[in-house]
């Protein structure tokens, strides 16, 4: 018998579901009140069942058990918690590596307690190659909010090797994805120095003795549209003009992944900016500080949490230059002391145009920049390739998952 991710199994394993492997136990529901004679306790939630398997601990919410629920919906080691609902991580599982005496779990986790000799360390790691498969989301049915009921997570198919074989395989996962995870880890670690010397390279370029001058004395602002013409999502439309958003503003530049379009049409009865090339975008609101070169020749809108900086005098200065500041250090400290807002922080236009900075000639304007074009190149090209690595461990990671759990190589051979 075939299964999601299994042709033919070795001898000896039987293909079932996860209810002949462990039993499934749903959360309670959040409980604000004693109800008389109940317990204020720690309690597992979605939140706390991160990638890859990981168990997270350090956020921990409490609510109030009774002595039977406690009894019922206790966390022992060798359990697995498997996220019921929610659009991010619905279907992620983590192994319970030790006992959590006196914690409970909310009804947005599934609890699978082995039966007999099962492992649960195999069940988590072939419940977390499922779901890399796609499997988990065209198994719930997802339409707005998705559910990885208890009744459905019971019944997902599974392959079952004797617990004799089940023991090698997750020990031959835990050794070897935990060599991947190191690499990985050290591969963000160089990410975020060379991030570090990035930001570094660019303060030491642009922070110079220079006449400092407001960015209003360079450039217009134009808002993104604001007014009833602002389109709403069934209105974009497969192709036209591009509708920009913060999140489409990415290293420094307009990426068009992802991009939102609006038609011809539409973009004339809109308000607000209407682009030009060499605009620069910068986020206002929410993604505050991002910003992105544009450089579309047939025009574009804006989002109303943007604002299009438009140069007077591009003889004045070098856009590149002006680029650059922005992500500097110096600008980051600027925007810091202008915001406004705790919620969703936010800069006002005239907080932005009143931010100055330091603008020596044009000449040496692009001296700066040739030169941090070249320093800065050479950085995010070792940044992309730590990403490539990082990128094909985390592929690597789950082929070897998959094919354990599926028996496409025997982990006692590799023990």
């Amino acid at each position: 018998m075939t299964g999601p991710l299994w042709g033919d199994l070795p001898n000896g394993w039987l293909a079932g579901q996860v209810k002949n492997a462990a039993t499934v136990t749903l959360g309670k529901m959040l409980q604000s009140r004693d109800s008389g004679s109940d317990a204020f306790a720690p309690y597992l939630r979605a939140a706390n069942v991160q990638p890859d398997g990981v168990l997270a601990l350090d956020d921990v919410n409490e609510m109030w058990f009774s002595d039977s629920e406690m009894d019922q919906l206790s966390i022992r080691a060798g359990d697995v918690v498997v996220v019921e609902g929610g659009q991010g991580g619905f279907g992620r599982a983590a192994y319970v590596d030790e006992d959590l005496p006196g914690w409970g779990f909310q009804n947005s986790i599934n609890r699978l307690r082995p039966i007999g000799n099962f492992d649960g360390r195999f069940i988590s790691y072939y419940l977390i190659a499922l779901r890399a498969s796609g499997f988990i989301r065209a198994y719930s049915n997802v339409v707005s909010m998705p559910h990885l009921t208890a009744e459905k997570l019971a019944r997902v198919p599974m392959p079952l090797p004797p617990p004799s074989e089940q023991r090698p395989i997750a020990d031959y996962l835990d050794r070897e994805t935990a060599r991947i995870d190191t690499l990985i880890a050290e591969q963000q670690r160089l990410i975020d120095l060379l991030r570090e010397r990035r930001r570094a390279v660019i303060d030491h370029s642009v922070l110079i003795d220079a006449e400092n001058v407001t960015f209003s004395r360079l450039f217009s602002f134009h808002n993104g549209d604001r007014g009833s013409a602002y389109p709403s999502r069934d209105e974009f439309a497969l192709g036209g003009v591009p509708f920009v958003n913060a999140g489409h503003l990415s290293g420094g530049a307009v990426s068009y992944d992802g991009m939102n379009y609006v038609t011809p049409e539409k973009y004339r009865d809109m308000g607000g900016a209407k682009l030009l090339p060499g605009d620069i975008l910068f986020c206002l609101r929410g993604s505050l500080g991002k910003f992105g070169y544009f450089d579309g020749a047939g025009g574009g809108a804006l989002a109303s949490s943007l604002v299009a900086l438009r140069c007077y005098d591009q003889s004045r200065i070098d856009l590149r230059y002006f680029l650059y500041f922005l992500a500097s250090s110096s600008m980051a400290d600027a925007v810091r002391l202008a915001e406004t807002g705790s919620a969703q922080p936010n800069l006002a236009v005239e907080q932005l145009a009143r931010i100055a900075l330091p603008l020596p000639s044009p000449e040496e304007q692009r001296t700066i920049a040739n030169h941090l074009d070249y320093q800065i190149a050479k950085i995010d090209t070792l940044t992309r390739e730590s990403g490539y690595l990082i990128e094909l461990s985390k592929e690597r990671r789950s082929a070897l998952i998959t094919a354990a759990v599926t028996g496409q190589i025997d982990a006692r051979e590799m023990a």
